[in-house]
């Protein structure tokens, strides 16, 4: 890429970050806005799986591979799938030298990520609220704080809900018709051993039908169990969502008679029930091009939670970056990245609703059908 250009990554992410890391790499100067106050504003949730031919290229091409593997968790490869009465139906347990797809905590990779980066290269507090692109070619960022900012390329790296992608589609995210609810045990092996055991090194799952629970290790003996269920958006109409005692009801209403081993995740969770709707984005989603504008990770294509979000995300920030080096000017590299980007999606979104279908059928049998699944 000739010249100097204003380029802004929205969104301190997996995705947004490895791009900025690569582009300052050779030299090309680049901010990343991001909304969150700072780095420790919220939990930036589970574990992740980096997968060899995605996230593991991604990283390797921003130099940070080796400090990755030094952080990573191959026992975390580990997984158990059952049926709703505990029996179980299969088992992989990697072997020590393993790292087709090593877990690492989500805050981990983001602070790796970060401490990479040249010192000032975040500017937090930057909400996005409107992005629209200018006549002469270049992009104008409105604040939430009043304030506005011109750049000659604006990267939306910033989720479901973007503010970016406006300016390229109208297309919104929809219910996938799947809800995930979130609750989490702290030091798992001393206070819940036998839900340690159960659960394993790794990731859990046990399954009947359109219900579903999964339980995934993070490091420091964390674990983070999904309540994963086919049904409608508003299954918890009429409760309080800090009504822990009536939501914890109504989810044990709905797995009744699943083996208490598995049930013991709902009644011995202590903090709240996070409910966490699956929305995605149509397959294929594909814009028009406009000068001085893409997107990358979820804010291209949201999926299902199948394994892949993250590691697609950090794909696209290394090939981006990478075609920003290779071609002569920002409109090239975009061409060339969102050919290759769109086509990876398209197949990945069709795998991924796929596979959601199979693990999360619109029917009540009861019989175990386990696709190759990690939530991501």
């Amino acid at each position: 890429m000739t010249g100097t250009s204003r380029i802004a990554i929205i969104g301190a992410g997996p995705g947004g970050l490895v791009c900025a890391r690569i582009l300052q790499n050779h030299g090309i100067p680049v901010t990343v806005l991001e909304r969150e106050a700072d780095p420790t504003a919220r939990s930036q949730g589970g574990t992740l799986d980096i997968q060899a031919p995605t996230g593991q290229v991604a990283l390797r091409a921003a130099g940070l591979f080796d400090q990755f593997l030094a952080l990573s968790r191959p026992e975390g490869q580990e997984l158990r799938m059952m049926d709703r009465n505990a029996v179980m139906v299969r088992h992989f347990v990697p072997e020590p030298d393993d790292t087709a797809a090593p877990e690492i905590d989500r805050g981990q990779l983001r602070t790796l990520l970060m401490d990479s980066l040249l010192p000032g290269t975040v500017r937090w507090e930057h909400s996005v609220e409107t992005t629209t692109a200018l006549p002469d070619g270049t992009v104008r960022l409105d604040f939430a704080n009043g304030g506005s900012e011109v750049f000659d390329l604006v990267v939306g790296a910033d989720g479901a809900w973007s503010r970016v992608r406006p300016a390229l589609t109208d297309t919104e995210p929809v219910y996938s018709g799947v809800t995930f609810v979130e609750i989490h045990f702290d030091d798992i092996d001393n206070r819940h051993p036998d839900l340690a055991r159960l659960i394993g090194q790794g990731t859990f799952t046990a399954k009947a039908g359109r219900l579903s629970l999964i339980a995934q290790r993070n490091s420091n003996a964390h674990v983070r169990v999904y309540i994963a269920f086919r049904g409608p958006l508003d299954w918890n109409a009429g409760l309080a969502p800090d009504d822990t005692d009536a939501v914890r009801a109504r989810l044990l209403e709905m797995y009744q008679g699943w083996d208490e081993s598995l049930l013991a995740m709902l009644r011995l969770n202590e903090g709240p029930f996070v409910n966490r709707p699956i929305f995605v984005l149509p397959v294929p989603h594909i814009w028009q091009r406009v000068p001085g504008i893409t997107l990358l990770g979820d804010a291209a294509h949201l999926m299902p939670p199948a394994g892949v979000g993250a590691n697609l995300a950090m794909l696209d920030g290394a090939e981006l970056a990478q075609a920003l080096v290779d071609h002569p000017t920002v409109e090239d590299a975009l061409a060339a990245y969102e050919a290759v980007m769109l086509a990876r999606s398209a197949d990945e979104g069709k795998r991924t609703a796929e596979m959601l279908a199979v693990l999360m059928p619109d029917t009540d049998s009861t019989e175990p059908l386990f696709p190759d699944i990690r939530v991501n």
